[in-house]
């Protein structure tokens, strides 16, 4: 009888019960706190499924409210209790009643018996601790807190905010270093009755009274005036999420809380009947014996953290969908979008499908229909080719076509006359890859046969949205591959750029071009744009084209992109 058990309950008694009947059994005392807020029907019921056992108490009950000093007065009755009654006890393990021991308790005591002098409780200073949540480490050692942050908060932060700007600061008593850490220890009958029969306790306990959540901070601070041994850890395995909410163990964490060699886990879910049923059968003892290790799992707690908090690239979760820039990611995968491209090359859509190996649909934005590869009416996760419910939400449109295709590159055409909502998101994600030829949607005016007058007054508009487009694709706060060539550029040297976005999409492939897409008829294009001019319309974006019948060539200087990282 050298292991005794404090355990603190509140509800699921029914498995309190279970736990204290297997640590009583194995010759291991209990002492009992049941929250006095807990229903008395149910305590009774408790001590009537234990009074078979002669080494269970029952300690007065005091109401534990979360961050109030009510838990550490129950943690004081039972300890005091197990002093008391229980002589033989060297150690007394504080646990919950949702605790559950993961290794047999004679592992356990066989643990202890090898470090009898030792005290087992996570003790750190306010200036090393990380993992506080609520913006109140030193503070809480320096102000009073005697209004439940549960039940009282306004009253709780207004508190604080007067404390704050009045400057009122709390002397703390001689000789106490705060820390914090793990509520649930393993402390010895010495260090223990130093700390609950000290000359200095009545001074403490009103001191950590108006200190907030002081089951946190009282014990780990005075261990560290009465002990000569502390080794700063905790032997229960309890995990927190990002909030300081403790993260529930459920029956398909069976292996993992075995992975972990932890002597005892928290906080177990009371209907997880196969954990249970697993580590509190006779069986247990076949596991192999290890030293706690709970940072052989703290890799799958950060990723389950990372994934709470941050998600899936490009995948908007409920929770995050309502606030800006908290998504990880603007899109679940790079993709490619062409301006101009389809204006100037004939058949452009099929020679890069071929060639890159991509789907490459036509003008998703398209004012009249979403223009999906091959015709299609419906894509990849119920989107519809209509330009309503596109347009009700562009930005949510793109994500979910990403999102739905993740494998498989999308490559698209945009240009002047698309809806442009679109394009500032399209510029600021880093997985988009654009291409544009400024002034490439002048070559379908040139080849139709409207009226010049509606041609000048349709190129005028298109331009003027197009170098918005453009004005946008070169802010400093672009995120997005950009390159850009004028109309004039592109024609005097098209094989390089075509060679440059194959690459890019399909990078493994490697291979020189061997065929390109048939390149419009510009014959007698510099004219057109001279036609223009002359109407009183000045196209800048198109670049030099002669007036006459000759194209640009590559004798001048060679084609450069504009690339804007």
């Amino acid at each position: 009888m050298t292991l005794g058990f404090v355990m603190l309950c509140h509800t699921a008694l029914d498995r309190a019960a279970q736990t204290a009947r297997y640590w009583a059994t194995r010759d291991c005392p209990v002492v009992i706190h049941v929250d006095k807020r807990t229903a008395d029907a149910g305590v009774e019921k408790l001590k009537a499924d234990l009074a078979d056992l002669p080494n269970i108490r029952f300690s007065p009950r005091h109401a534990c409210e979360w961050g109030t000093w009510g838990i550490v007065a129950a943690t004081q009755a039972a300890a005091a209790i197990m002093l008391a009654d229980f002589p033989q006890v060297r150690h007394v393990y504080l646990a919950s009643g949702s605790c559950l021991p993961l290794r047999p308790v004679e592992e356990l005591r066989d643990y202890l018996d090898a470090r009898p002098r030792t005290d087992f409780i996570e003790s750190v200073t306010t200036a090393d601790v990380g993992w506080t949540v609520g913006g109140l480490n030193a503070e809480r050692f320096t102000l009073r807190f005697p209004f439940s942050w549960r039940k009282n908060r306004w009253l709780f932060d207004t508190y604080v905010e007067v404390q704050r700007r009045f400057r009122v600061r709390r002397a703390l008593p001689d000789g106490l270093v705060p820390h914090l850490g793990s509520q649930w220890w393993c402390l010895t009958r010495q260090t223990l009755s130093a700390i609950l029969d000290g000359p200095q306790r009545g001074e403490f306990d009103r001191y950590f009274r108006k200190v907030w959540i002081p089951d946190e901070s009282y014990f780990q601070s005075l261990v560290r005036m009465v002990s000569s041994n502390v080794e700063s850890r905790s032997l229960t395995l309890s995990k927190f999420d990002y909030q300081g909410k403790p993260h529930i163990f459920y029956d398909d964490h069976l292996q993992l809380l075995r992975r972990s060699d932890c002597f005892v886990a928290r906080k177990i879910w009371p209907r997880a009947e196969k954990l249970y049923e697993a580590f509190l059968s006779p069986d247990a003892a076949s596991q192999p014996r290890a030293e706690p290790n709970p940072g052989k799992i703290d890799r799958l707690f950060a990723k389950a953290v990372e994934r709470r908090t941050s998600g899936r690239a490009g995948l908007y979760m409920q929770s995050r969908f309502p606030n800006r820039e908290w998504e990880n990611g603007r899109t679940a995968a790079p993709y490619s979008v062409f301006e101009g491209f389809a204006e100037l090359f004939e058949g452009f859509d099929t020679w890069l499908s071929k060639v890159a190996g991509t789907r490459v649909h036509g003008h998703l934005f398209a004012p009249e229909r979403v223009e999906f590869s091959g015709g299609a009416q419906v894509y990849n996760g119920a989107l519809s080719d209509s330009a309503r419910l596109r347009d009700y939400n562009p930005r949510s449109f793109l994500t979910s076509l990403i999102w739905n295709t993740r494998g498989e590159r999308q490559c698209f055409q945009f240009g002047p006359d698309d809806n442009q909502k679109i394009a500032a998101f399209i510029a600021g994600d880093p997985n988009a890859q654009i291409s544009v030829i400024t002034g490439a949607f002048a070559v379908p005016l040139f080849q139709s046969n409207r009226n010049f007058g509606d041609i000048r007054a349709e190129a005028a508009r298109l331009q003027r949205i197009e170098t918005e487009l453009v004005t946008v694709l070169r802010a400093p706060w672009v995120k997005a591959r950009v390159r850009i060539w004028s109309l004039a550029e592109f024609v005097e040297s098209p094989m390089e750029p075509l060679q440059t976005i194959v690459d890019e999409i399909s990078p493994r492939s490697l291979r020189r071009l061997t065929e390109v897409p048939r390149l419009a008829d510009l014959t007698g294009f510099g004219q057109f744009l001279q036609n223009l001019r002359n109407q009183g319309m000045q196209p800048v974006l198109m670049g030099d084209f002669p007036v006459g019948g000759d194209l640009p060539n590559a004798s001048g200087r060679r084609a450069r992109p504009y690339l804007v990282k």
